[in-house]
């Protein structure tokens, strides 16, 4: 079986993360997408889900942090780079269309269309949540699963910061999965 080219790898990400951003231009919601776009193609379902997992514990934009993992995941320090420009153009382009839209029109204007999109985004993140949530359940929900969400939900609740509450998540998931033998 051939490998790809570099150039071949480095512009399937460059087109990914083009197509996820353009298609999906808020961190959060493009997560489901990229599932889609790289899981199975350039990087495990596993790898995903780290990466995610450490998007949100690392500060900083969630976009470029999965660009840069999934970008190193798929073609090194160059496919990083690849990913990266692939992620940045869309935002940068979107943001100068922006620019021009806020001195065209009034704030209300603007505020309808937030309060118009607030619930798609929402929805969006719910899709997402599911997805990964099945993902991780996919063998057998057991009482070790229901535990961690409901901590984690419990978290979330009572407003413990995002990265706070991933981060004792794994805790909690490496002392209740510890011992587990791997068939």
């Amino acid at each position: 079986m051939n490998q790809p080219s570099k150039f071949s790898v480095w512009s399937k990400l460059l087109w990914m993360f083009l197509k996820v951003n353009i298609l999906s231009p808020s961190g959060p919601a493009s997560i489901g997408l990229l599932y889609k776009e790289a899981v199975g193609k350039i990087m495990t379902e596993a790898q995903f889900v780290e990466a995610v997992g450490f998007s949100n514990v690392l500060p900083g934009s969630e976009a470029l942090k999965l660009a840069m993992f999934v970008g190193f995941a798929a073609g090194g320090i160059p496919g990083v780079f690849t990913a990266l420009l692939g992620a940045i153009i869309p935002p940068t382009v979107l943001m100068l269309i922006v620019a021009l839209f806020l001195q065209r029109f009034q704030q209300e204007e603007l505020n309808s269309v937030v309060a118009g999109m607030s619930p798609a985004v929402a929805a969006l993140m719910i899709v997402v949540a599911w997805e990964l949530f099945r993902a991780s359940t996919r063998r057998k929900i057991d009482r070790r699963v229901i535990l961690i969400a409901a901590l984690s939900a419990v978290a979330f609740w009572f407003d413990l910061p995002i990265p706070l509450a991933l981060l004792s998540a794994g805790i909690i998931g490496v002392i209740l999965y510890g011992q587990r033998s791997y068939e």
